[in-house]
């Protein structure tokens, strides 16, 4: 029998219509919001491994793992013009991966069609995703394989076949390349067997040949020289146990407050309220809603306990399994409101916050009403690079006159690293980075300032050195009127 007269042409309709809206409104304005810190270095380091194949694992000089930035580095080759476009087109298009992901858990989970299409809805709507999906990060791409991964070990654990392990374990390797997040699926596999029916013993080995068939997937990491690097970036984010042991519980309280926070905020309230609320019912498929709830809960908790600088999106991939149970509280009311304008209205409650929000994330980011913990490092703070574009602008018309210079306050970060990704071909810009700036202009600026003009660009701190230099162009930081991006040029002594 084919796919057809199964009914699951339709379904390839509907998603494939889904993926159409999906990309109207990732793709719409993606480049209006600036760039940010984190995704200049990432696309940087895409730059300087497309060029040179000895710095495939350059993430690893800073404890990333590599699988997002070689992603960048293939898009490069096909859209060269804008390198911030590409960047971010990396997460579009693991995003969608991510919205088909939702359909099919939905359905592997409660084989309700309507529930399917709801959570992959509630996806695309979601102004959590749509965040990270127009980002330059790797946590969208952290969601994708958290979904799939958390799919392919259900239909493994109930199915019990050798072509699904051998599956699961390029996906949970793949996962682990990404980012350590990866790792969560593995620890997350327990949970799975309250799905289980037969084979127990088949099942263990399976789960034992995927998780070797991950880790020979990891292990290509071992040949960079800075595989180590990844252990003492972690620690950057979360206590190691020998540390955390010391004080266990001291930041769990505030940790919880604050994930709450952005959690609630991201999802909206409806939502939130929405993806709780199969509790009350918990007795109608009670262990595929449990793995849910473990799925979320289990990582949620862990991060407030170890957690030591936390950021929102580190929770992103965590509200997956949300959606879903949202998506089955959602198709509980319809199911039982009979009227149509009762059901218009149900509806409209539910989404519009979401809506809403989007709209601005979208065509006004400055006002859009999501988590400051976000507002302030995207929009608002200095790792937001407001001005990147007019300053890169400013200097390509410069350096078609002749050489120049560019000093940034900075060295590692949005600067230079943000100025350098638009001229790694015109070499008659030569960009430098100095941190922190010193109080007497350095000997090689003034000798610079000699041989062609010579700029400098200060962002982070609110007052300029005390140099010989002319104010050009300042560019706020978002809402904040005490944050922005100065170009300054450096004079030359006899002026």
């Amino acid at each position: 029998m084919s796919l057809l007269k199964r009914g699951w042409g339709r379904v390839i309709l509907g998603i494939g219509i889904l993926l159409g809206f999906y990309a109207f409104t990732r793709l719409l304005n993606l480049t209006f919001l600036p760039i940010f810190t984190d995704e200049a270095i990432y696309i940087r380091w895409s730059q300087i491994g497309a060029n040179d194949a000895s710095w495939r694992f350059i993430s690893l000089t800073d404890g990333k793992q590599p699988l997002f930035t070689w992603v960048i580095m293939a898009l490069l080759r096909f859209v060269p013009g804008d390198p911030l476009l590409a960047g971010r087109l990396a997460s579009v298009a693991t995003g969608a991966v991510s919205l088909v992901g939702m359909w099919f858990l939905a359905w592997e989970l409660f084989k309700n069609k309507r529930v399917a299409w709801i959570s992959s809805i509630l996806y695309l709507v979601s102004p959590f995703a749509l965040v990270y999906d127009r980002m330059a990060l790797y946590d969208s791409m952290v969601a994708t394989f958290f979904i799939w991964n958390l799919y392919i070990a259900i239909r493994l654990v109930r199915e019990v076949r050798l072509d699904l392990a051998l599956i699961f374990g390029m996906t949970l390797g793949a996962g682990m390349l990404n980012k350590t997040s990866g790792f969560i699926s593995v620890y997350l596999l327990p949970a799975t067997f309250l799905l289980a029916k037969k084979k127990i013993g088949k099942w263990v080995l399976l789960v034992i040949l995927s998780l070797v068939l991950s880790q020979v997937f990891y292990s290509v990491l071992r040949l960079s020289p800075f595989f180590h690097m990844i252990a003492q970036k972690d620690a950057v984010f979360v206590y190691p146990l020998s540390e955390w042991i010391k004080h266990p519980f001291d930041f769990l309280q505030g940790n919880l407050s604050g994930l709450f926070d952005w959690l609630r905020g991201y999802l909206t309230l409806p939502i939130f309220i929405a993806s709780f609320a199969p509790i009350v019912a918990f007795w109608n498929k009670p262990k595929e809603k449990l793995l849910l709830y473990i799925c979320w809960f289990a990582p949620f908790v862990g991060l407030a306990l170890l957690g030591r600088v936390l950021f929102p999106r580190f929770i992103f991939f965590m509200t997956m399994p949300l959606l879903v149970l949202a998506a089955v509280s959602i198709d509980w009311i319809l199911a039982r409101v009979n009227v149509n304008l009762w059901k218009y209205a149900v509806l409209a409650t539910l989404f519009f916050p979401s809506l809403w929000t989007d709209y601005f994330i979208i065509t006004n980011p400055l006002h859009a009403p999501i988590p400051y913990a976000d507002k302030g490092q995207y929009i608002d703070n200095w790792p937001a690079g407001w001005g990147v574009r007019e300053v890169t602008a400013f200097l390509t018309t410069e350096s078609q006159k002749g050489p120049v210079a560019l000093y940034t306050e900075g060295t590692f970060g949005l600067l230079p690293a943000a100025i350098e990704m638009y001229f790694t071909d015109n070499k008659k810009v030569s960009i430098y980075g100095i941190w922190p700036l010193p109080e007497e202009i350095p000997d090689e600026i003034q000798e610079s300032v000699e041989k062609m003009p010579t700029y400098l660009i200060v962002n982070q701190s609110n007052k300029a050195p005390d140099w010989p230099i002319e104010l050009l162009a300042k560019y706020q930081k978002g809402n904040r009127t005490d944050r922005s991006l100065r170009l300054y040029r450096v004079l030359h002594p006899s002026i």
